[in-house]
């Protein structure tokens, strides 16, 4: 009897612990402790592989102090904005950040200082036409996130920027497809008019 009343109370404390190793962390229960900005300017426009940007983050100080006792680490990523989402559900954002697909590249990783930490990235080559903006996550020992910071508002409408990707095709591609176009066009008039001639002179005979 004993052991069925040991084996009950494990389940129950089994269960109990559920919620959260089943849901993870959710976005909305981290607090926006880390300011951050980043150096394009609303409605600019940026080359992917070519275009570089410099983002700036650092603690709020407004935050009580140990606040940020438990962060270990920081990581600045690129993230869709809601305009280029819509119709795309492998960009959607979800609350559990398991499940989070709004922020798919990373811009910087280090560890966590709550002093001023600046940084420049190159745009990488697969970084896709779209309009983003910047977050950053802080990170506890664990690997789970604990706070955030972002250059947007909290709809996500404010200090967004482009982002032209590569499509594949290079100029001297274009240059070479044109020429090669020009020449096919002037093979078929010289054609036509060797045949015209031929057949004038052999009426003529």
């Amino acid at each position: 009897m004993a052991s069925g009343w040991f084996l009950l109370a494990a389940s129950i404390l089994l269960l109990s612990g559920l919620p959260e190793t089943c849901y993870g962390v959710t976005f909305s229960s981290l607090q926006r402790t880390l300011v951050l900005s980043a150096s394009p300017t609303p409605g600019q426009v940026l080359k992917a592989g070519e275009g570089k940007m410099t983002v700036t983050w650092s603690y709020n100080q407004t935050f009580p102090t140990g606040t940020d006792s438990t962060y270990k680490s920081v990581t600045v990523k690129l993230c869709f904005a809601p305009v280029s989402q819509v119709d795309r559900k492998w960009r959607k954002t979800a609350d559990d950040l398991a499940k989070d697909k709004t922020c798919q590249f990373k811009v910087v990783s280090g560890p966590y200082t709550p002093d001023s930490f600046s940084s420049t990235w190159t745009i990488e080559n697969d970084v896709p036409t779209a309009t983003y903006f910047v977050r950053a996550y802080a990170y506890d020992s664990d690997g789970a996130e604990v706070a955030y910071g972002q250059t947007t508002d909290a709809h996500k409408t404010q200090n967004l920027f482009e982002i032209k990707g590569i499509t594949g095709r290079h100029a001297s591609i274009d240059v070479a497809s044109a020429c090669f176009s020009a020449f096919s066009i002037a093979s078929l008039v010289c054609f036509f008019y060797i045949e015209k001639r031929k057949e004038k002179m052999s009426q003529q005979k």
